[in-house]
């Protein structure tokens, strides 16, 4: 029986993956949420791991329910602790910098990570791969444009890729409004295709998420900037494509439904049967050019990924403050990209180190907060 850890149990991605567990008969040994303690008694009580953490905040509330023989710890460190339990996979799924030190530890550790949590990659790609390589530890993507791009590779020289293809939704404003200088939070919470969490949601309106993805593929399949491309697909069915020197394309198909990625980041290349219904074919190839000056943030992240050192650190802490200050409405839409660019543009020319990321990311964000503070990119 497969033994798996799941950081961000309560989550959009550690809920799915729970449903996995359900289906391949794991055993989840432990579990890291944060403040929904009534969801986090359920996983516990259901599937009765050895360690649960907690937000202290909920400790109190989530103590007295804990199945016998389940250890609960919270404060700093206790997800750390999940992710280094004896298991044969941890699924990484906190999101933001706060899945970084977890996710180090499971590498740390020599764990199978089902990585979810794209800032691990963004912000410290080659310390993680590092940490990866010294302690025989495995990484595979769980986001469905990643998979889609290791199914498309699997079996296929390296010197034959000519580059890789992200397929993006265009999130609620692909066709309008003509200005977004007024969109609400409401709106931009509105996505057409998936059910996500509201900081991935509102990175999926900017596209600023699929300009992390392109870092993260740089990363993880180590491709160039230039050979990694993004096209609008409005449906969502396509989530990958490769191109190959001899002119060939290879796609990567599949319904609305993250379990299907997490499964086969755990399970592949094997391919379990799974209650997932298929999907007709018919009209599904409709790919667009994102439109980068309606969109800015895409360029933004390549733009950081060519400067590299703790660059992608100063993007991502000032997307983390943008989007907050966008869903307080203390920020407008529009504001979001601007704010990054004037933070991007602070970024110091340094080697990335876990020190230096840290450093990166305490500055980019107190000068993001100091621009919203200021309201010099507030709404009208």
């Amino acid at each position: 029986m497969k033994r798996i850890s799941v950081l961000g149990s309560t989550g959009s991605i550690g809920t799915q993956t729970l449903e996995v567990a359900r289906w391949r008969g794991y055993a989840v040994a432990g579990l890291a949420a944060g403040t929904n303690a009534e969801l986090l008694i359920r996983q516990a009580r259901e599937f009765r791991p050895e360690l649960v953490t907690c937000s202290p905040a909920i400790a109190d509330a989530v103590r007295p329910h804990m199945p016998t023989g389940t250890r609960l710890k919270t404060g700093d460190g206790a997800a750390e602790d999940v992710a280094v339990l004896d298991v044969d996979a941890v699924v990484a799924a906190i999101p933001g910098m706060a899945g970084l030190a977890p996710t180090a530890a499971a590498l740390r550790a020599g764990r199978h990570v089902a990585l979810a949590n794209k800032e691990a990659l963004v912000v410290a790609g080659g310390l993680m791969l590092a940490l990866a390589r010294e302690r025989g530890a495995r990484i595979t993507p769980v986001d469905s444009e990643h998979s889609g791009l290791q199914q498309c590779l699997v079996g296929e020289p390296t010197e034959a890729v000519a580059a890789l293809v992200l397929t993006a939704s265009g999130g609620p404003f692909l066709s309008g409004p003509a200005s977004l200088a007024d969109v609400t939070p409401e709106q931009a919470l509105r996505h057409p295709n998936w059910s996500m969490g509201a900081k991935v949601t509102i990175d999926s309106a900017t596209l600023f998420n699929k300009g992390l993805e392109v870092l993260e593929a740089h990363v993880l399949f180590d491709m160039p900037l230039d050979r990694i491309e993004v096209v609008v697909h409005p449906q969502s069915l396509v989530h990958a494509l490769v191109r190959y020197t001899d002119g060939s394309i290879k796609a990567q198909l599949g319904p609305h439904d993250m379990r299907l990625p997490i499964q086969y980041a755990l399970e592949g290349p094997a391919r379990p049967s799974t209650p997932v219904t298929s999907f007709p074919l018919v009209g599904l190839m409709h790919f667009l050019v994102p439109d980068v000056e309606r969109f800015p943030c895409l360029p933004l992240a390549y733009r950081a990924g060519a400067m590299g050192g703790v660059a992608p650190a100063y993007l991502n802490a000032a997307d983390e403050v943008a989007v907050a200050a966008f869903l307080e409405h203390r920020l407008a839409f529009t504001g979001i990209p601007r704010l990054i660019e004037t933070v991007l543009d602070a970024a110091p020319d340094v080697e990335a180190t876990w020190d230096s990321i840290v450093s990166a990311d305490s500055e980019a964000r107190r000068l993001a907060t100091d621009i919203v503070e200021a309201g010099t990119y507030a709404r009208a």
